[in-house]
């Protein structure tokens, strides 16, 4: 039976979980947004983390579809990553986020890696989805251009991309975002004199 405590987090991990692919234009109904109680009356007070799986697809595209997967075991290796890659191939996905308990083992990122060009998989830490970071009254709002976006930007300033300021890949709000490498950030800040203040950033 899982403790109260885990439950707890568990069920907070979840729901940040749903609020991230929802940021990042997944379809996300409200009632998939589970308090504690509901968390405990769905999945029972005993369960396992692959019973938390989560699929969603683009508001924009319903062919593009996200599995979120919560690994059971401690420790992920190449037999887990291979597991889920067959389940995205089945459900015709080539996006995951894998949260884990504990770092993926050498080989499992080298599996990953090497599907890369086909599947995209992310791996968080369960301690960097306890708090939702998009949230925070510091983290300004964040909008990741499309690429006809980024290139009238570019247009607009007469601008190389890589002229940009720069945003590293595994930033934590960059993560948040599924920003991946060569994309464009717009960030808007909140200004005592100009009201708002928009800066750009350039993901390497």
């Amino acid at each position: 039976m899982a403790s109260f405590e885990y439950a707890e987090s568990m069920c907070r991990i979840r729901k940040n979980v749903l609020e991230m692919l929802s940021d990042r234009g997944y379809v996300v109904q409200e009632s998939d947004v589970l308090g504690y109680e509901q968390f405990k009356q769905k999945f029972g007070d005993s369960f396992n983390r692959d019973e938390l799986s989560i699929k969603a697809c683009k508001a924009k595209d319903p062919e593009a579809q996200i599995y979120v997967f919560f690994p059971d075991d401690v420790r992920i290796g190449v037999t887990h990553i291979k597991k889920y890659i067959d389940r995205m191939k089945s459900e015709n996905a080539t996006r995951a986020i894998l949260v884990v308990q504990q770092n993926l083992t050498p080989m499992a990122k080298r599996s990953i890696q090497e599907v890369s060009q086909a599947y995209h998989m992310e791996v968080f830490q369960e301690a960097e989805l306890l708090v939702n970071i998009n949230k925070h009254s510091l983290v300004p709002e964040h909008q990741v251009l499309t690429n006809e976006e980024k290139k009238k930007l570019l247009e607009r300033y007469t601008l190389k991309e890589t002229q940009l300021p720069r945003i590293q890949h595994a930033d934590p709000i960059a993560k948040y975002h599924g920003l991946e490498r060569g994309q464009v950030v717009k960030i808007i800040r909140e200004s005592e004199t100009a009201g708002r203040y928009v800066t750009y950033r350039y993901c390497i």
